[in-house]
């Protein structure tokens, strides 16, 4: 047997910014901390938390939705790969994420009950809170630096 649940986080950060980080391997590790290889290719093979998490992108709408087939290394041989549906929507101080995660096989609860929050919601919004600071930063200093020039 398996199950489906869904779960929803303000991130600070457009959907597009969202979309293209979660596809990125690079990114999509400095938003968890852990290992991914991601890609923007639909049936392209994807890993996350260091090889935790493996799957195929199924479904790619740029800045609104990512499909993907993912199972953990805690799934048996028996166990379907699960899909994870991560829906994006713009909203006043970001974006809403909607994670609608199917066909989870019975047991497997820690992943609504906190694994998600934990490993991808809570970090997410300290990435971005970062980057939107990095950018407010480098503005900061065009900004003196232009100034300096005209003088």
């Amino acid at each position: 047997m398996t199950y489906r649940f869904k779960l929803t986080a303000t991130i600070p950060a457009s959907p597009r910014q969202i979309y293209d980080a979660w596809l990125d391997s690079r990114r999509h590790r400095a938003m968890t901390g852990g290992k991914a290889k991601q890609s923007a290719k639909i049936g392209a093979p994807v890993t996350a938390w260091d090889g935790y998490i493996s799957g195929k992108n199924l479904e790619l709408v740029p800045g609104r939705r990512i499909v993907q087939s993912w199972r953990t290394t805690k799934f048996t041989d028996a166990d379907r790969d699960s899909k994870i549906t991560v829906t994006l929507e713009p909203v006043d101080g970001g974006t809403r994420l909607t994670l609608s995660h199917s066909a989870v096989p019975d047991g497997h609860t820690s992943y609504e009950k906190g694994g998600w929050q934990s490993h991808y919601f809570e970090p997410m919004k300290k990435f971005f809170v970062k980057q939107k600071a990095k950018r407010a930063a480098g503005k900061k200093k065009k900004r003196s630096g232009a100034r300096k020039k005209r003088r």
